[in-house]
């Protein structure tokens, strides 16, 4: 049987061999046994059930949360040759029907459907007269109740096996689980821990940062502008920031789309769709957009701002780089975000959770603080304990000259001191900076000795250099609806010189990758037959695929077939006008 799943991988998926954990996985499944499959995003958790559906006979049922992933799913194994469809709620009755017709008939190997689709009671019994030897349920950490992301349409999953005589086998599949949550989701699914398949939470080929204290426009700003030929997503914890930046950056003529929940359903789709399409590069967004996002060749993620618990992070930030390609996740911190997010949490129907929302907030606030390696944080964080450091996260790698502030920093906390401990951010800054602001009069700030005592800097800079301030806990701020800035312990040492304050210089921005030009020329091939074919660019072939290209320059097809990621479907349906552009930029005389 493992040999025919080697097989199947090779014909279909265009892969050698297996990566880690996936053979063991696979071999489990076989054998019919009910599996948990921990991977972290872009291990490739989809094959560990795709490779046993293509190998058993009848047809496999999988439960994924949401249209956008199936459908992307679906359009990815058709263009590999597997004979797949989808079930949702974008489909009319008529087509529904047709589906239907198609899985009793034998046709489809792979029939994907929403967790709600088995409340429907009719529909559970035509599922019953099928034959299916194994049903997947993808982004499994949602039937836990310890989990970020708990649904209770997840929970009821498990009575689903009972629908036929003969069980079938029920493989679990997440790329976020903590302990807890493993251990929720084999409990409900009767899944033995010999038959849990966890590889690892680390993404090598992610370098990570936080960037706290910086002017997060400006430097959002550059990075694009230093990498406008890649894709990525900038996430906006509120749909005013998702505008904001999304105008900012429509106006320097960046592509850029944007996505929330406040825009109409057909005007996300349409964004999205451009952004698959690759006619946009760079998306604002919610984190309403990108759990379905199978977008292979995303560069890099970048958090305007800091999300709610390290699973939203980790799951956000994991969809750079989902090719195996250096992509960059990078996190813009700043002390605001965190009454954001208590804000947010307090308008939670389920008050019962609230606490709960609180404790992983203070987990991803000491992410944003800790000088340790960010990867073994998060790693550390999933109950994976590792001595290792990555050695190119930010605090890894971080060379940046110390800057000597002290003299800048007692500046602000005796500013704070004098305007009693009682004001934000803002109005210290501005006080410090010299406004003539109506409130600053008002509260007679402008008599202060420390009224415009920064004024070689700009009340911008200055609301920064706090922001880095409260990072570094020489500020705190007061917890409420109105934070108040407030001088810690170790503010007051710095404040009568025992203890000195140092920030590191400006950070510069770097592109990720040089252009390559064979690589340039076989993108625009590759979007050419995605456009005729109506399917994303990275359907076609991903980022990954067309690099070794680049590195093997294959000139017959069984060269062709070496390639990662082709098959034989994709050898008959794209290997002419590839190998053909290969051979023809070659030949050209500037090579």
């Amino acid at each position: 049987m493992l040999q025919k799943a080697q097989q199947i991988l090779q014909t279909y998926f265009g892969y050698e061999e297996f990566r880690n954990g996936q053979q063991a996985a696979i071999q489990s499944i076989l054998k019919k046994q009910n599996t948990l499959v921990v991977m972290p995003t872009g291990g490739g958790k989809s094959l560990c059930y795709q490779v046993p559906a293509l190998a058993l006979q009848g047809t496999t049922i999988v439960i994924s949360p949401l249209i956008s992933l199936m459908k992307d799913q679906v359009d990815m194994l058709v263009q590999s040759g597997v004979r797949a469809a989808f079930i949702n709620s974008s489909l009319n009755y008529e087509r529904v029907n047709e589906v239907m017709q198609d899985v009793r008939a034998g046709y489809i190997k792979l029939l994907y459907i929403a967790p709600e689709r088995l409340e429907n009671e009719p529909f559970c019994q035509e599922l019953a007269q099928i034959h299916v030897p194994l049903i997947a349920i993808d982004e499994a950490h949602c039937i836990s109740q310890w989990g970020h992301d708990f649904r209770p349409s997840y929970r009821n999953l498990h009575r689903i096996v009972g629908l036929w005589d003969e069980k079938p086998a029920v493989v679990a599949l997440t790329a976020t689980a903590t302990p807890e949550v493993c251990q929720d989701i084999c409990s409900l699914l009767q899944i033995h821990e010999e038959h849990s398949f966890i590889t690892g939470f680390a993404r090598d080929n992610l370098s990570f940062s936080v960037m706290a204290g910086e002017n997060r426009e400006r430097y959002i700003k550059q990075y694009v502008e230093n990498n406008k030929n890649e894709a990525g997503i900038i996430y906006c914890t509120t749909r005013k920031s998702v505008e904001a930046m999304y105008e900012l950056l429509h106006r320097s003529g960046v592509r850029v789309g944007k996505y929330h929940g406040g825009m109409f359903e057909e005007d996300r789709t349409y964004e999205q769709n451009r952004f698959l399409n690759d006619e946009t590069t760079v998306m604002v967004a919610t984190n309403a957009f990108g759990m379905g996002i199978n977008k292979t060749n995303v560069r890099f993620v970048l958090h305007y701002g800091m999300p709610r618990n390290m699973e939203s992070y980790y799951q956000e930030a994991g969809r750079a780089g989902r090719d195996g390609l250096p992509s960059e996740c990078i996190l813009l911190y700043a002390s605001s975000d965190e009454q954001t997010q208590r804000f947010l949490i307090d308008q939670a129907q389920d008050r019962s959770r609230i606490p709960f929302e609180l404790t992983k907030l203070q987990q991803i606030i000491d992410y944003c603080h800790t000088e340790s390696c960010l990867q073994s944080y998060i790693t550390s964080y999933f109950g994976e304990e590792s001595n290792e450091v990555c050695g190119k996260c930010s605090q890894c790698k971080d060379e940046r000259q110390k800057i000597d502030m002290t003299e800048e920093a007692q500046k602000v906390l005796s500013c704070v001191v004098r305007m009693g401990q009682k004001f934000g951010k803002v109005i210290t800054a501005q006080v410090l900076a010299g406004s003539r602001n109506k409130k600053v009069i008002e509260f007679g700030f402008e008599r202060l000795p420390t009224y415009g005592i920064l004024r070689a800097m700009n009340a911008k800079e200055i609301a920064n250099f706090i922001e880095f301030l409260i990072a570094e806990k020489v500020l705190l701020v007061s917890n409420g609806q109105f934070p108040i800035i407030y001088v810690s312990d170790r503010g007051k040492s710095v404040l009568i010189g025992k203890e000195r304050v140092y920030r590191r210089a400006a950070p510069l921005v770097k592109a990720i990758a040089e252009n390559d030009p064979l690589f340039e020329h076989l993108r625009a091939l590759r979007k050419t037959i995605a456009d005729k074919e109506n399917v994303p660019p990275y359907v076609v072939f991903s980022d990954k695929t067309l690099r070794d290209m680049v590195d093997k320059k294959p000139v017959t097809d069984e060269e062709f077939l070496s390639i990662s990621g082709v098959g034989e479907n994709k050898l008959q349906k794209y290997g002419k006008p590839f190998l053909e552009a290969i051979t023809e930029f070659e030949k050209s005389p500037s090579h």
